[in-house]
């Protein structure tokens, strides 16, 4: 930082002049590098749906030790509930208006108990700062939009006719909605942006560490189209700190 000094009998406007760089430079050093967030916990709205989502796998996986037939349930539910691409490109839907549901049920079915384990233990722990920020409807309508945008990507940028499962769009839509707030957040107490790049960068490594590990089973497009619809949808409902729901 430069200083120009003034000469000693020049002082008309000096302190009109000090003031907005002194508070400039109070700001700058105040401003909080880590931004946290309310939340509210056990929200009946978030355990609700966390046990309803967790019913059918705990079902399918209860089948599994008691049937002899427990694949072919788990083959049901999966052609039942499973989003399909095939299903937008001519195939017969197996019922009326599948071709709709899916866009929902998917995120109800999950590929065992540590895919869904992972899902649900990020609801719990995103949920509350949701409900804190926009309400138990407002989380419920996120997570229901999310949902959908995760399907919609997966939609449009996956030609695979491999059936899509699980809550991970969803998730991924909460984790948009934070991660705007948090965006928000540290540009109004000009705090530092670069925690919040970092952390959207490791989310990127981690997706992409996941492809490779799964043999790229990982439907890296439901979360892009999930992260996307949370963040259209925070930025719309909550376009400033002072909006809440």
């Amino acid at each position: 930082m430069r200083l120009i000094a003034r000469p000693r009998g020049h002082n008309h406007g000096t302190d009109d002049d000090l003031q907005p760089v002194e508070y400039s430079v109070k700001a700058a050093i105040m401003a909080p590098r880590n931004v946290t967030f309310q939340t509210r916990t056990n929200s009946p709205a978030v355990l609700v749906l966390v046990a309803i989502t967790c019913l059918p796998e705990i079902l399918l996986t209860l089948l599994g030790t008691i049937s002899p037939n427990a694949s072919q349930w788990r083959m049901t539910a999966i052609a039942y509930g499973a989003f399909w691409n095939g299903l937008l490109q001519g195939w017969e839907p197996l019922y009326l208006f599948q071709r709709e549901a899916m866009f929902a049920s998917y995120a109800f079915l999950h590929g065992g108990l540590m895919h869904l384990l992972g899902n649900m233990v990020a609801v719990l722990a995103l949920g509350g700062i949701v409900v804190a920020r926009i309400g138990q409807k407002g989380f419920l309508l996120l997570y229901a939009i999310s949902a959908f945008g995760g399907a919609a990507g997966f939609a449009l940028l996956s030609g695979s006719e491999t059936p899509m499962v699980g809550a991970s769009g969803a998730v991924f839509g909460l984790i948009g909605a934070w991660k705007f707030w948090e965006w928000q957040a540290r540009q109004h107490f000009g705090s530092p942006m670069r925690p919040l790049w970092s952390s959207l960068i490791g989310l990127v490594i981690l997706n992409i560490v996941l492809w490779v590990l799964l043999s790229g089973l990982l439907a890296w497009e439901a979360h892009l189209g999930g992260f996307l619809a949370g963040v259209l949808f925070a930025a719309i409902v909550t376009p400033t700190l002072r909006y809440r729901v």
